[in-house]
């Protein structure tokens, strides 16, 4: 012991000189960390939620859509659609939106929509939007191609009522020539489904 230093003996030697053996000691700290990675598992399992997303597959939705070009303020006449959601699997879904109103001029729209969930949470999907369709107002008449991504959430205690709202860009021409706008519609417009 003349070689080690008074002030930093190595941990073997200080537990030697304790009376403690070396060997004892490293398979008491492996017994420890084993029962805390087990207790840490058990406590995290515990915690635990399972997170899935609102599966809707087989499920219809019926409500209304009023993000096409023809249902703005500034087109004369300008009509919501009644919308018809159905889920073909727990990812993808297709709508159909129709709307029309009789006044002059007349107004109306009649369009696909496709959906493709991205992100899951228990009470939101996230999805991805492509939809085209026909649509009048103001007296012309032209197509719609719309895209983007939107969010339909559920209130905890009404699972049946679903609200939506999307975000993306629209390209339509309704005014005469082809015209690129965004898009970000809220739950007013992108609509309101109650699942059967």
């Amino acid at each position: 012991m003349k070689g080690l230093s008074k002030r930093n003996p190595p941990a073997t030697v200080l537990l030697e000189l304790k009376g403690y053996n070396a060997m004892h000691f490293h398979q008491r700290l492996r017994r420890g960390w084993i029962l805390g990675l087990v207790l840490v598992g058990l406590m995290g399992g515990v915690g635990v939620t399972e997170v899935t997303a609102r599966d809707l597959h087989g499920r219809v939705g019926l409500g209304y859509n009023s993000e096409w070009a023809n249902s703005h303020p500034q087109t004369l006449g300008g009509v919501p659609g009644i919308s018809l959601k159905w889920g073909l699997s727990k990812a993808i879904a297709l709508g159909l939106v129709f709307g029309i109103t009789t006044s002059t001029p007349s107004n109306s729209v009649t369009a696909l929509k496709f959906f493709n969930n991205v992100f899951y949470e228990t009470n939101l999907n996230f999805y991805f939007f492509l939809g085209g369709g026909l649509v009048s107002g103001s007296g012309t008449s032209g197509a719609e191609f719309i895209s983007g991504f939107g969010t339909e959430f559920f209130i905890p205690g009404l699972e049946s009522l679903g609200f939506s709202m999307e975000f993306g860009a629209s390209f339509n021409n309704l005014s005469g020539s082809f015209a690129l706008r965004t898009l970000g519609v809220g739950l007013f417009n992108a609509g309101i489904h109650f699942y059967l």
